[in-house]
């Protein structure tokens, strides 16, 4: 009678068990309205894109995209889904951060903040010799994050790691007008208060990192990714944050790069590892209204 009491005891302790792990493994995050954040459409990126680390349209048309990755200064185009990307050369080997175009402009963005601009128009070429190099523009710091609003033609640049800031306090934003060759000028700026974010997620001691940003063209919001957080961070128009969704390591696995399409729908690239290949994740735009 005891062994089959142990038994039972036993057996119980593993269905419970077995139950909390499947639990868990159907863990359902929270999403923005509009978006379901568990079920993207997945597009595996060529091996030229393992470290895909930004990516955007041109007038949010998404038959191409653009991207560019950590090491290489080339910027990647295509088709989602396919096997191959087409590449032209713009810069020596760097580390390469984002990516935003502006009509005919592309800029890239490069972690010391130095950015890079050239016509969209000539990238047929294999090695490009229109480029600018712009520097001194930012403070010192760590940037990955930027975003061009081709309507206003602003530049907007949002730091990760700055020497004259407190990660713990604020992340500090610039915004810069695009002049018609490509140059930007300085045009004010922006912060993301922290303190907003701890609120929000319950983290009194979370240091926000940016990894990535883009404007919702449907809902005039901010989407801001933070990788190292594992964070979407959404905010209104003047940069108050509204909302905070942690994001899925499992489908999230280095969220680098965010962008929409013109229908509102949002793509999310993330860098891949010695086990799986660089992504692009779309998640449908379904609509609803905030």
């Amino acid at each position: 009678m005891i062994k089959k009491k142990f038994q039972f005891i036993y057996i119980t302790a593993l269905v419970s068990l077995l139950s909390y792990s499947c639990a868990q493994s159907q863990q359902v995050y929270k999403s923005p309205k509009g978006y379901d954040l568990n079920k993207p459409t997945k597009y595996k990126m060529p091996d030229d894109l393992l470290e895909i680390s930004g990516i955007s349209f041109s007038k949010g048309n998404p038959a191409t995209f653009y991207a560019i990755q950590d090491e290489e200064g080339k910027l990647f185009y295509g088709k989602l889904g396919a096997d191959r990307v087409s590449h032209s050369k713009f810069g020596k080997h760097g580390d390469y951060e984002d990516v935003a175009i502006s009509g005919n402009i592309v800029t890239v963005l490069k972690s010391n903040g130095k950015l890079y601009t050239f016509p969209l128009n000539q990238i047929a070429e294999v090695e490009l010799t229109n480029v600018q190099e712009q520097q001194n523009l930012l403070p010192s710091g760590e940037y990955e994050s930027m975003y061009a609003d081709e309507a206003a033609r602003k530049l907007y640049v949002l730091c990760k790691n700055c020497d004259d800031e407190k990660t713990t306090k604020s992340s500090s934003g610039y915004i810069f007008n695009i002049q018609p060759n490509g140059t930007a000028q300085a045009a004010g700026n922006f912060k993301i208060e922290v303190k907003q974010i701890k609120k929000l997620t319950g983290d009194s001691k979370i240091k926000f990192r940016p990894s990535a940003m883009a404007k919702n063209p449907v809902t005039k919001e901010w989407y801001i990714l933070s990788s190292v957080n594992g964070l979407l961070v959404v905010t209104d128009a003047n940069w108050d944050v509204t909302a905070t969704y942690d994001l899925d390591h499992k489908l999230f696995l280095q969220p680098e790069g965010l962008a929409f399409d013109k229908q509102g729908n949002m793509y999310i690239s993330n860098e891949g590892d010695e086990f799986s290949r660089g992504n692009v994740l779309k998640f449908t735009y379904s609509g609803a209204k905030r």
